[in-house]
């Protein structure tokens, strides 16, 4: 069974916390001084929010699985669908080892298909990261070529949150 993953850069880590528990009716499963992750049953989300990121709002969503053979599936389903795709493989990232690729939708929105094996004691071994930097999603590089394009999520823009106002609204 699958998780739906949703990632939010937040300016105020403590503030967040406090409201998306009340929102929630449950505190965090995991807090850290810069990250903080939900993992809900009703809706099966894994929520997480960090003050990583040089702008609030969404930095990506995904589809966290229960084991391999489901990762394994949604790999197989992107590549058939002709999508970016880049392949991690054995990673770290917010305070977890996993196994992971990364799609990125024609809109340019970042999908993370990521199965995770063990906790980690720091948000990402091994790499550069700075408080500023992007949670752990990738970037292509400027000068790929189309084959290189196929394979790799292109860059990002700015993030998908819509801020929500007491204004008038005909959305959904």
């Amino acid at each position: 069974m699958k998780r739906f993953h949703v990632h939010v850069h937040v300016e105020d880590l403590d503030k967040s916390i406090g409201f998306y528990s009340k929102l929630f009716a449950a505190e965090p499963a995991r807090v850290e001084s810069d990250y903080a992750k939900w993992m809900l049953e009703d809706p099966r989300i894994n929520f997480a929010i960090s003050t990583r990121g040089a702008k609030p709002g969404i930095d990506h969503l995904g589809f966290q699985t229960d084991d391999t053979e489901e990762l394994a599936i949604m790999k197989a389903r992107a590549e058939a669908a002709d999508m970016a795709l880049l392949d991690e493989g054995e990673t770290t990232c917010c305070y977890a080892r996993s196994e992971k690729h990364w799609v990125t939708d024609p809109q340019g929105i970042a999908w993370e298909h990521f199965h995770t094996l063990g906790n980690i004691p720091v948000f990402s071994e091994g790499q550069q990261a700075t408080p500023a930097a992007a949670c752990c999603t990738p970037a292509a590089s400027a000068d790929a070529g189309e084959s290189q394009a196929r394979r790799t999520p292109a860059p990002r823009g700015k993030p998908i949150g819509i801020a929500v106002t007491a204004s008038k609204s005909s959305c959904c």
